[in-house]
Order: C-alpha cells, then sequence, then structure tokens
C-alpha cells in the first residue's frame, strides 16, 4: 500500500485513510490503486464487514491531482488505469461503504459519496465538483446516480454549474446521512460502521443489492463516461482551462 493512503483493520470494520494532508489529499495514481485495492481486499476478507473511508483534518479529498489531469491532457487524454479500477471498485464493493468528510470534498471527492451507504459529514463540509469549469466531464456515474437521488435541478446545479454544496445543503440532497461538529466526524462515522457490521452480514448484503440493483448498469455509465472524459481531456476548451487554472496557482 502507499503511504499516501493508510489502511487499518479495527475489528470488524476497515479504515481506508487519504494521507495526503499537504494537497489536500488530492488523489495521485497511486492513491487510487491503494483505495481500490483496500476496497477489494476487504470483500473477500470475511472478518471485514464495513469500510469507512476517510481524509484528514480539513481536507477529505481535493479531487485528482490537476497535475496529473494535464499531463494527460498533453498525452492525448484518458483516465488511467488506477483511477478506472477505483471506480470501478465503488459500485462493486460486497462491503458496505461509510465515509467520514470533513473540509473540502472536490470532485471524485464528491462523485465517490455517491457510491457510499452512510456518510457523515463535519458542518465545515463542503462539496464541488467543478468539472464542466475545467473542460472535462463528470465522472464515477455521477451523471447516472446524482440525477436519480437528488433531482435533475440540484444534480444540474452541482454538476454542471459547479455550485457547491454546504453539509446541510448536501443531507437535503440525500447523500448524506448525518452532520455533526468536525470533532465528532470519525467518531460517529465508526459508530456507523459498527452498527451495520453488527448486522447480519448477509441480510446486509441481499438488502444492499436489492435496493442498489445490480452494479452493470453503473458500471456502464462509468465507462461511457470515461471515454467522452478522454475525449474532453483532449479538447481545446480543457487545454486552455487547465493553462489557466495552473497560471492562478503561480
Amino acid at each position: 500500500m502507499s503511504d499516501l493512503v493508510i489502511v487499518t483493520d479495527d475489528g470488524p470494520v476497515r479504515t481506508v485513510r487519504m494521507n495526503r494532508p499537504d494537497k489536500k489529499n488530492a488523489l495521485t495514481g497511486a492513491m487510487y490503486q491503494a483505495i481500490a485495492a483496500a476496497i477489494e481486499d476487504a470483500g473477500e476478507i470475511a472478518a471485514i464487514k464495513c469500510v469507512l473511508i476517510a481524509g484528514s483534518t480539513g481536507a477529505f479529498c481535493a479531487g485528482n491531482d490537476i497535475n496529473e489531469f494535464v499531463k494527460a491532457a498533453a498525452g492525448g487524454g484518458s483516465l488511467d488505469r488506477p483511477s478506472m479500477r477505483l471506480l470501478h471498485a465503488l459500485p462493486r464493493s460486497k462491503k458496505p461503504l461509510v465515509a467520514a468528510v470533513q473540509g473540502v470534498a472536490v470532485g471524485i471527492g464528491t462523485t465517490m459519496l455517491l457510491h457510499c451507504d452512510y456518510v457523515v459529514a463535519a458542518t465545515d463540509a463542503k462539496f464541488s465538483t467543478p468539472f464542466i469549469s475545467l473542460g472535462i466531464l463528470p465522472e464515477a456515474a455521477s451523471s447516472l446516480i446524482a440525477p436519480r437521488l437528488m433531482g435533475y435541478a440540484r444534480a444540474f446545479s452541482l454538476l454542471v454549474m459547479g455550485r457547491s454544496l454546504d453539509a446541510i445543503e448536501a443531507r437535503a440532497a440525500g447523500f448524506v446521512n448525518t452532520v455533526v461538529a468536525p470533532a465528532d466526524v470519525e467518531a460517529e462515522a465508526m459508530k456507523a460502521a459498527l452498527q451495520i457490521a453488527a448486522l447480519p452480514a448477509e441480510g446486509v448484503a441481499i438488502a444492499r443489492r436489492l435496493m442498489r440493483g445490480e452494479p452493470d448498469e453503473i458500471i456502464a455509465r462509468i465507462d461511457e463516461e470515461a471515454e467522452l472524459f478522454k475525449k474532453r481531456l483532449a479538447s481545446p476548451e480543457a487545454h486552455a482551462a487547465f493553462a489557466a487554472f495552473l497560471n492562478r496557482k503561480r
């Protein structure tokens, strides 16, 4: 495992922690790979009943590392294999997924939550998906799941217009379960994970499948988004957006 992702098993709960606080947990290829591997591996271990995904104080995940997007755009555009591995691992997870969100949740930091079964957010959490403003497209099947979950109007505002949501708004939109003070987020998320882990595992698995449906439709949308994403990465709009973003950072 990458040291940028820390995986710990505590009884029936596996915690997968993004550990790149200096970059607000922006994901690199190695981090995608490590998170996906931890989720996949948990599905094969009977003793693990739930997976808890967490970030660090003040930041859940700032999205994909922008420099990797720039490299991909310069190379003709593509989503790399590690990122696709995670995008597939989320809907295929055999174990329930719980998330503990503090601070920023940008791009994949928000869209991965659509695949979680229970999300605890801090009052300082801020969810945003600036895909279109960067010249690219929503991913992780968010174009399918978000309109179903929160309605077209809210999904358009979030995914296309890039308007952010705070924790209370995200709870109203339907992808956050509980909002607590920042200091209480991880304890509350662990409490939920343990409650899920204490339930009959087979019953939980069957209920999840019935409620979520088979993952094939989700995987098909992820793959469709990825093909269109690849084209957008190579587009003049994306090149101009990335150049403008990097100039602002200097």
